[in-house]
Parts: C-alpha cells; structure tokens; sequence
C-alpha cells in the first residue's frame, strides 16, 4: 500500500547560509553536521494513521552529499504506538521505495534508531524543534521584497523531494551525539524550511 505524508519540515546544519549541499556542492566545512524533523500533518503508513506524529534524525556526511556514507541517528516520536514507530522506520529506511528511499540510498551507517520525546513547533515563520536533550535549534526564513520566504526550487538534493524549500538561518543549533563525533554550538549557520507531500 505505501506511504502519504504531509506535513512540515525544519532543518539545520553547520554550514553557512545557503548549505552547499542542496545544490550539490562540497560542504563549508568539508563535513556536514546536521538535523531534521519532519512533523506529520496528516498520513498513512500501509494504511496506518500516522497523522500528528513527528520523525526526526541527526546526520554526519563525510564529504559531498551526493555521495552518501552518511551516519545516521534516527528518532521516533515516544508518542508512537509500537505499530507506528515500526511503520516510520520502514519508510525512512527507504523500504517502501518511493522519494524517501532515494534519500536512505545515501545512509551508509544507521548508528542508533531510538524513540524520543520530539518538540516542534513554527509559529509566524519560526521555527523551533527539540530531539530530547541532543538537539535544539531555532529558525526563520529569509524573505523577499514582497514578504514572502524565499524559496529554493529544483535543487539537485532535497530532504523533501519535489517541494521547495524556504532558506532560514538558525539563531541557535545546539547539537550533541557523542556516537557521530558531534558536539555544537552554532548560531547564525544554515537552516531550511518547508512543507512536504511524499508518497509511493
């Protein structure tokens, strides 16, 4: 039966604004360090409800992001019934094909696959999103002359494949996974919005 997912999502990473990696460039530091949720507005997972749930990582890439061997932390919303929590992995584990699996094509190493207490919220434009006590970032779009969020289209990565993304900065990015080699403190580095649809 597949997935359908719709929902919002927020990114950070230790590169500068605009992270090279979206458009298939090296990134700033040689490495990327990065974290994303996605909330679940309203979905189904082989039929299961999935609606109001959100699924979270944190991300070393080694090197260009195209090129994957990315070590991966996944996180489950607690909130999860065992059910759920089994259906999210599946999906973001690429095993129910579809625009997700692409992205799980360029995890090379699952380290961890672990529930959470998850935090997220956007709220007239910024967005906040906490995984349990390693993660915490604070974010807000960058906006065009008319107001608007500027968006990133047809990029050659996407963490929300055939939606655009709206470029932010982060005024904080706290980051701490002693299993990826990560301990940050950022302010002032990249951050994405945006809104996705994802399904197969």
């Amino acid at each position: 039966m597949g997935y359908h997912l719709v929902g919002d999502l927020l990114e950070v990473c230790d590169c500068n604004t605009l992270c090279p990696c979206w458009i298939g460039e090296n990134p700033d530091n040689g490495t990327c360090q990065s974290s994303l949720a996605y909330r679940i507005e309203r979905g189904e997972i082989d039929g299961l409800d999935v609606s109001g749930l959100v699924f979270a990582t944190a991300v070393f890439i080694p090197g260009n992001v195209l090129a994957g061997q990315w070590r991966i932390i996944r996180y489950v919303d607690d909130r999860a019934s065992p059910a759920q929590e089994e259906a999210l992995l599946k999906v973001f584990r690429g095993e129910l094909g579809g625009p997700v699996a692409q992205l799980a094509q360029l995890v090379g190493e699952e380290v961890a696959a672990r529930r959470a207490p998850i935090t997220f919220t956007v709220e007239k434009g910024q967005g906040t999103f906490r995984i349990g006590g390693a993660v915490e970032a604070t974010m807000e779009p960058y906006r065009g002359p008319g107001g608007e969020p500027t968006r990133l289209v047809e990029s050659i990565f996407s963490t929300i494949p055939g939606s655009p993304a709206y470029v932010a900065k982060a005024s904080r990015f706290r980051m701490v996974q002693p299993e990826l080699g990560i301990d940050l403190d950022l302010a002032g580095h990249n951050a994405i919005q945006g809104y996705f649809e994802l399904q197969s």
